[in-house]
């Protein structure tokens, strides 16, 4: 039985598959006084009207012709309450400078993850992530050279699943979201130990869809040469299902194939090594992730990623729209 009605999501981002006036859509599916939270340097924005004359409008304002595609669109419960998750690319020409990045007049690409809390068919809790490195490499504008892992990985747009059905307009079977959940989150409990107990979850031929900031990479051996450096840059590395009372899931579900994850802030952990380019500093840092995964059979075999970096750097003291400002100066 259907748990949560997605129509009035599907209404929403349809609204915006081609350019034009999005206002009344984010106006009708968010509910008034919701508590939005976005990537840094936004973060926490008035409402659904916020989001968009805040963060849409400025955004179809520098990206001609803006329009929305989705590769993941899911729903599920989470601790009682209905969620609406969903992952792609915003689209548009890069006409003109936006938070600084400086214009490329060429087709450009900004990802986007976005979950939400529904309740009477309106959004009450969100938060909005976007990949602003990945959009800063492709316009050659990312200002660090460090990578947290072995080598670079890559760092081009990431394709939705290699299966082409991460759009759920209807509910799955429960028992197969029940199986893809209990697989991550059993998954997640082996991150960061020793014997790399994480290992036996995954298909040798994984694609792990990292931050721009971070790459991505294929193939189970390619993927630990970033996870194992990364967690060893931080010490009592720790996420948001372990229950570490520093870090928590907003959410987290399955349905069918596909188990969606995410926390503000999700990781955690004292920076012992120099991380994209910030020496050592011995803070303890908190990071806003989340994560889209995809199982077949018995494996997981596509793990879709974001961080808020420049929220992190920020914690670092480094202020990534600070830096270029200057330099555009």
């Amino acid at each position: 039985m259907e748990r949560l009605d997605r129509k009035p999501f599907l209404n929403f981002t349809a609204a915006q598959r081609h350019p034009g006036n999005f206002r009344p859509a984010y106006e009708g599916f968010f509910a008034p006084g919701a508590h939005v939270n976005v990537v840094h340097p936004f973060n926490e924005v008035a409402g659904g009207l916020g989001l968009h004359d805040h963060v849409i409008a400025p955004l179809a304002a520098s990206f001609d012709g803006l329009f929305r595609r989705d590769d993941i669109v899911m729903a599920g419960v989470f601790e009682g309450q209905g969620w609406i998750s969903a992952t792609g690319y915003f689209v548009g020409r890069f006409s003109r400078d936006w938070l600084g990045i400086r214009a490329t007049g060429e087709l450009a690409y900004l990802r986007f993850g976005e979950f939400h809390r529904m309740q009477d068919g309106k959004a009450v809790e969100s938060y909005i992530f976007f990949d602003i490195p990945e959009l800063m490499l492709a316009a050659g504008q990312w200002p660090i050279t460090d990578s947290p892992g072995k080598t670079r990985g890559f760092t081009g747009m990431i394709q939705g699943p290699a299966s082409h059905d991460g759009i759920l307009t209807t509910p799955q079977d429960p028992v197969e979201g029940a199986k893809s959940y209990r697989m991550v989150t059993e998954m997640l409990a082996k991150l960061a130990t020793k014997n790399e107990a994480w290992r036996p979850f995954w298909h040798d031929n994984m694609v792990w869809y990292g931050p721009g900031a971070f790459g991505s990479f294929v193939g189970l051996e390619s993927f630990a040469s970033f996870q194992v450096p990364f967690e060893a840059t931080f010490e009592g590395w720790s996420g948001g299902s372990a229950g570490n009372g520093m870090t928590a899931h907003f959410t987290r579900f399955g349905e069918g194939n596909y188990v969606c994850s995410g926390g503000w802030p999700s990781l955690t952990g004292v920076q012992v090594k120099p991380f994209l380019d910030q020496p050592a500093s011995g803070k303890r840092v908190f990071m806003r992730v989340c994560d889209w995964w995809r199982r077949e059979d018995d494996l997981l075999v596509e793990n879709w990623v974001f961080v808020d970096i420049p929220h992190v750097l920020l914690q670092l003291g480094y202020d990534l729209f600070a830096d270029i400002a200057e330099q555009a100066a």
